[in-house]
């Protein structure tokens, strides 16, 4: 099914909004959804998956490359350019089964229309048909050139570029101005009509056209930098694109995503709406995905562009890795397999703290060092830089690393990751998380002190309830790697303990998780405390604390912010425990952690509606699960999220709420979870919802699961090597290779 996300008729103060939700990309390159007469002022950008520059002292971040798809037309000397010329009508698209940008603009004398991809397979081959259907005769002009004036926020970030044609092409080679990293694209124009002339600042054609005729444009282009593996000429790339031409470079690349979403496809009936928005959500977060390589993961915005510094954060492990665990455990690999990576990185930084094993970046950028600053965020009211926590209190992202490998490995079953690596993390990760416990023999038990956990508007708090429950994760996932390889590779694991030196570590750490304190539920109102004296803070809810706001923008968290002293947060902590291990809960507990929580969250980030959604679905309130489900999802096709912290732009595409809303229809809706003896499917469809169905990956065997108000069924791959055994509303089911199974779901049987 093609879905095309559209917008009708020029809205110029729109351009920032529209080149985020317009996005298309390949996951080596994302472009905005800006029209190819933009330029920097309209935040034109395509932003290239790993590549990382400094420029000037400013933060690092993602270069923009070339914009290979400028082109400047004229029609009897009249600018085709929504820029200069009032357009009769105008619109333009993104279309979600395929990743292709379009275009539309009518200018009266002339119609211009536009189709842009990446390619999904030939990564580095980019292909632009542009047309120009003329209403009268007349004289049609282009120019059509690489434009080096693309969006930065902290660039320019190319040096020493130089245009060159060569071998009927135009190459465009620079090197970023921090390491030296070369990018080189080349560019090679086919037109219909008319004459062509390459010289050396661009293509310039021209063509006289007859009332009703069209002059076409195929643009190619082929993009690399230096440091990629499979780095080639770009001139022959494009040639050979060229050669293959534009309508079979889409057929391949049409193909390519027909095959990807037939492998996530998640298809919600009797309710249009959430199933268009769940799509376009999960679209947003495919275009961003690194399926070609395990040196970079998603990052916090996405390739929309350079927000967040274009920087990979705990977003990854726990609201995007679910959805590729589940259909796509060779991406998962990847995301995951990107930690082991960085491990060097990490260990670095635990160093720089004075702490032991590996303290993973806040703000990972490509060779792990964390870009994240001590100063993130400028005073509202004096311009003055204001110190935060963010880099050196989160260490919650060294327990989510751990997590996230440690449920790669219960998904899949692929130890390999564990023998190459992925076990060195755990205990990596665990070895810190002990060099930063305190030990308070008075308590007899060990506590997180002087942290930051998932709600940033309270730093620096002791004893967060989701930073020791999630220590209390990573040092189930050590302890479990441990068990694994003294059973199955006791070689191995005799030769991770001599090298890292962790013999005397090891009963420390276990003797750390034993008595590791994490706060309990008080035995008469259920209520976890989100850290030691939060209960103590001033009680407001959201909108009693903004009617306290001066100016717009004001950032509300730590050191000085207005929510630092209440009980206002910015987003789910103890819920965010709750929706993510019901089964540890009672549901008493989860409801009530809920109903106290929930009024009090601000909703400061995007990574919040996901999980109250969730956290609801898994409480029985579906009064508050689908509004929150569905504010996840359309998050980016409305545009209501934050675009300004203080002065700080982070606007663009939000991965993660993108991934939360998968997690939201299947682990939620569609009541899927791994649990210690299995797969389990306790499904709680919202009462509009005919169906929902998905597909559904588990060490190595596939099945679709076919939701009804009343029924559960599976269909098992016919190349499944196996049974596919899994609990279905509390009933044992087992589908052999290519078997369908149907059982009933009981109203009673759901939460």
């Amino acid at each position: 099914m093609n879905t095309i996300i559209c917008e009708e008729g020029l809205r110029p103060e729109q351009a920032e909004f529209l080149g985020s939700k317009l996005l298309m990309g390949n996951g080596y390159v994302g472009c905005r959804g800006t029209l190819e007469e933009y330029r920097a002022e309209q935040l034109t950008a395509l932003t290239m998956a790993g590549l990382f520059d400094q420029k000037d002292g400013g933060w690092r971040e993602p270069v923009n490359a070339p914009n290979p798809f400028w082109v400047q037309a004229r029609f009897n000397g009249t600018p085709l350019s929504v820029l200069d010329t009032q357009p009769v009508s105008h619109r333009q698209w993104v279309e979600t089964d395929c990743a292709c940008q379009g275009r539309e603009s009518d200018f009266s004398a002339a119609r211009v229309t536009a189709r842009r991809f990446a390619h999904r397979e030939q990564r580095h081959i980019l292909a632009l048909r542009y047309t120009v259907q003329a209403a009268v005769a007349g004289t049609c002009e282009m120019k059509i050139a690489p434009d080096l004036c693309v969006w930065d926020i902290n660039g320019p970030h190319l040096e020493q570029t130089s245009f060159r044609p060569e071998g009927g092409a135009l190459r465009v080679t620079a090197v970023t101005s921090e390491l030296g990293t070369a990018v080189d694209l080349a560019q090679l124009v086919s037109c219909s009509c008319g004459r062509t002339e390459l010289r050396g600042d661009g293509f310039y054609i021209t063509a006289e056209l007859a009332a009703g005729q069209t002059l076409t444009a195929d643009i190619y282009a082929a993009l690399y930098k230096s440091t990629d593996p499979d780095a080639a000429d770009p001139v022959r790339a494009v040639q050979s694109a060229a050669r293959q031409g534009f309508d079979a470079l889409l057929a391949s690349h049409r193909r390519s995503w027909e095959q990807l979403w037939r492998q996530v496809q998640v298809k919600i009936e009797g309710d249009e709406q959430a199933d268009l928005a769940l799509r376009y959500s999960m679209y947003l977060l495919l275009v961003s995905t690194p399926f070609h390589t395990d040196r970079v993961a998603i990052p916090a915005r996405g390739l929309s562009g350079q927000v967040y510094k274009g920087a990979m954060f705990w977003d990854t492990e726990l609201y995007m890795l679910p959805m590729f665990l589940a259909s796509l455990p060779q991406v998962a690999r990847n995301l995951v397999r990107y930690r082991v990576n960085t491990l060097d990185g990490a260990r670095a930084k635990a160093r720089e703290y004075g702490y032991r094993g590996a303290f993973y970046q806040w703000e990972s950028q490509e060779d792990g060092r964390d870009g994240c600053t001590e100063y993130n965020i400028n005073d509202i009211f004096t311009g003055r830089p204001l110190r935060t926590y963010f880099r050196d209190k989160q260490i919650h992202i060294s327990a989510d690393v751990a997590f996230g490998l440690w449920e790669y490995f219960r998904w899949t079953g692929d130890e390999s990751l564990l023998l190459e690596g992925g076990a060195e993390v755990l205990f990596e990760c665990a070895r810190f998380l002990y060099s930063w416990s305190y030990y308070k023999p008075e308590k007899k038990r060990y506590e997180m002190l002087d942290v930051t956990g998932a709600d940033e508007y309270h730093e620096r708090v002791n004893n967060d309830f989701y930073t020791n429950v999630m220590t209390k994760k990573a040092l189930e996932a050590f302890r479990g790697a441990a068990d694994y390889l003294q059973t199955h590779a006791p070689d191995r694991l005799e030769e991770l303990l001599d090298r890292l030196n962790f013999r005397e570590d090891l009963p420390a750490i276990l003797e750390f998780e034993r008595e590791l304190y994490v706060p309990s539920p008080d035995p008469k109102t259920g209520l976890i405390e989100q850290y030691d004296g939060h209960f103590r803070m001033e009680d407001l809810t959201p909108d009693e604390l903004r009617a306290r706001i001066l100016r717009p923008n004001e950032y509300l968290g730590s050191p000085v912010g207005l929510a630092v002293q209440t009980q206002v947060i910015k987003q789910a902590d103890v819920c965010l425990v709750t929706a993510l291990f019901p089964q540890e809960y009672p549901p008493e507990v989860r409801r009530a952690n809920f109903r106290y929580y929930e009024p009090r969250t601000e909703h400061g980030s995007s990574l919040s509606g996901c999980i109250y959604a969730l956290a609801a679905v898994k409480c029985g309130l579906a009064e508050y699960a689908y509004p929150y489900f569905l504010q996840a999802a359309t998050l980016d096709l409305a545009g209501a999220y934050k675009r300004y912290v203080g002065d700080l732009y982070i606007g663009g595409t939000h991965p993660a709420a993108n991934g939360g809303s998968w997690m939201v229809a299947v682990r939620g809706f569609g009541g899927l979870s791994l649990q210690q003896d299995g797969l389990h499917l306790d499904p709680a469809l919202p009462q509009g919802w005919s169906g929902l169905s998905f597909p559904l990956c588990w060490q190595g065997l596939r099945c679709r699961v076919h939701i009804t108000q009343d029924t559960v069924r599976v269909e098992a791959d016919r190349e499944n090597p196996g049974p596919l055994r899994l609990q279905v509303c509390a009933l044992a089911c087992q589908a052999a290779p290519g078997e369908t199974v149907e059982l009933p779901c009981p109203k009673e049987a759901k939460p």
